[in-house]
């Protein structure tokens, strides 16, 4: 079971910055990977998705909050869940590996 203490305060006021995210306007596709997404293909839809949050106004309250919850899928601020891994490790901060929960 997840551990719920590591996420922030289900608040509007916490998540209000949501609504402005560029992601919500366009192809929501772009920032989830399919099953047995590979190659040409992963690359192509990650590169589309970093160019909108390239531009996009809440991109570092994004990158924050995944770095927060934990988001383990998906493009979030700008970064990848492996990028976002390896710069957890950098900073020091504890983010769970794809797939699994931290205690």
């Amino acid at each position: 079971m997840a551990n719920i203490k590591r996420l922030p305060p289900a608040l509007l006021d916490v998540y209000e910055w949501q609504d402005q995210g560029l992601c919500r306007k366009g192809r929501r596709d772009l920032f989830f990977e399919e099953d047995r997404e590979r190659g040409t293909r992963r690359s192509r839809r990650e590169a589309g998705a970093k160019r909108v949050c390239a531009v996009c106004p809440v991109k570092a309250a994004c990158l924050e909050h995944a770095l927060q919850a934990g988001e383990a899928y998906g493009i979030w601020g700008g970064l990848t869940a492996a990028e976002r891994e390896v710069l957890s490790v950098r900073t020091g901060r504890r983010v769970p590996a794809r797939g699994r929960t931290v205690a």
